[in-house]
């Protein structure tokens, strides 16, 4: 039987923040926990914006029993970060559920306040200071769990510790999958690293498959490529839905057959689309010293960053 929505265990009492949440995956993770009962933060550079997909929940909220709250995060900017962290600590002082969703894709080369290449900023080091901030919110409640979204880029991404901004070469395209593989390389290393401390906290990893997003039209726009337009409509057949997109991310978030460091994405066309089933990692996020060797340069990026 295929896993659905309808399969999501009773979410009720339980506290998810979703960053990216006014719209495309993150507007429907937050709409299907909503409606089992969670509490929703919505995570979001834009209050307008949130204020908008807000209004949008408050019917699944109304019929589940669920509740949607705003809280301003901008992932490009670590300060935000740090901000938003504390402001949420502050207010609920728990959370069970951290859904790293947010992303930008296949941008020309810009920056973050904090001078990283924006990809990576907001893709890998924005989710991965907040999630480091936030765990110990999470240390001590039941099920909690973390789940990092990637995509299929992973699997053509390349880690460049040489030039990780890409300062001497920028391709955005390779920007993006080293984002996307760093993704899954950070969510495995968690596990690991919680696993070592004796933490019950799950950390997981998913991917949408080719979904139907705001991703394709924000890339578009800031390239004005003309074949890219073409391509997608090329495409337009494969491409599945957001809802549908959202599932493997609902599935590692909410799943009790959901396996510790695992990754989920779509179960046909190669995971393009369908349903949610645990799929392979990109064989570069399985090397541990690789890994290691991520997470502790994503340390010395965001120590003190955003503090001047």
């Amino acid at each position: 039987m295929n896993w659905t929505t309808d399969s999501i265990p009773d979410q009720a009492g339980r506290l998810a923040l979703v960053t990216g949440a006014n719209s495309g995956l993150g507007l429907e993770t937050a709409r299907a926990l909503v409606a089992k009962g969670a509490t929703v933060v919505l995570g979001c550079r834009s209050l307008p914006r949130a204020e908008l997909a807000k209004g949008e929940l408050l019917a699944a909220a109304a019929s589940g029993g669920g509740a949607v709250e705003l809280l301003e995060l901008d992932l490009a900017s670590l300060a935000c970060v740090r901000r938003a962290a504390a402001e949420l600590a502050d207010r609920y002082g728990r959370l069970d559920l951290l859904i790293n969703n947010a992303g930008l894709m296949a941008l020309p080369r810009q920056l973050t306040p904090d001078g990283f290449e924006m990809q990576l900023g907001v893709n890998h080091l924005g989710h991965f200071a907040l999630t480091l901030a936030l765990l110990p919110l999470l240390s001590d409640r039941p099920d909690a769990r973390v789940v990092s979204v990637t995509s299929g880029a992973q699997y053509f991404g390349r880690i460049a510790f040489d030039d990780l901004q890409g300062e001497r070469r920028y391709d955005r395209w390779a920007a993006y999958g080293q984002s996307k593989l760093a993704n899954v390389m950070f969510a495995l290393e968690l596990q690991q690293r919680l696993r070592d401390q004796g933490q019950a906290v799950l950390s997981l990893a998913a991917h949408p498959g080719f979904a139907r997003t705001n991703l394709q039209l924000a890339s578009v726009a800031a390239n004005g490529s003309w074949f890219e337009p073409l391509a997608y409509r090329l495409m337009g057949p494969l491409l599945q839905s957001a809802a549908m997109g959202a599932l493997p991310q609902l599935f590692a978030a909410t799943a009790p057959e959901a396996t510790p460091g695992g990754h989920y994405g779509p179960n046909e066309f190669g995971g393009m689309r369908g349903w949610p089933t645990e799929v392979r990692i990109a064989p570069a996020a399985l090397d541990a010293d690789q890994r290691q060797r991520l997470w502790q340069r994503s340390e010395e990026l965001t120590a003190g960053a955003g503090e001047r």
